[in-house]
């Protein structure tokens, strides 16, 4: 089992850019698959970034790619997320999560959840 705390929100102005860390408990962090997700207000859980335990293979959704980079430290249990040329649109809650195995993108994909950090994105 593993347990995850999300860190680093906040408010930043559109064209800016946000470092999310999220730090997991345990000694087999390089067993899990990580993924980052986002919420907004009234909307699904949606799917940003992938990786893999071992860091070599990452996967985004288009909304993102070519802007976020997913990151991970294994010796110090922490995955990244570092988000650049911020847009509006990409306000919501922030949620790390945790599989075993190889990474997906379907929320229900991934039974160990963080509790979310907020970003805000001001035009």
């Amino acid at each position: 089992q593993v347990q995850l705390v999300e860190s680093g929100g906040g408010l930043v102005q559109a064209g800016g850019s946000v470092r999310l860390s999220c730090a997991a408990s345990g000694r087999t962090f390089s067993s899990y698959a990580m993924g980052w997700f986002r919420q907004a207000p009234g909307k699904e859980r949606e799917f940003v970034a992938g990786i893999s335990g071992g860091g070599g293979s990452t996967y985004y959704a288009d909304s993102v790619q070519g802007r976020f980079t997913i990151s991970r430290d294994n010796a110090r249990n922490t995955v990244y997320l570092q988000m650049n040329s911020l847009k509006p649109e990409d306000t919501a809650v922030y949620y790390c999560a945790a599989r075993i195995g190889w990474y997906a993108s379907s929320p229900a994909s991934y039974p160990y959840w963080g509790q979310g950090t907020q970003v805000t994105v001001s035009s």
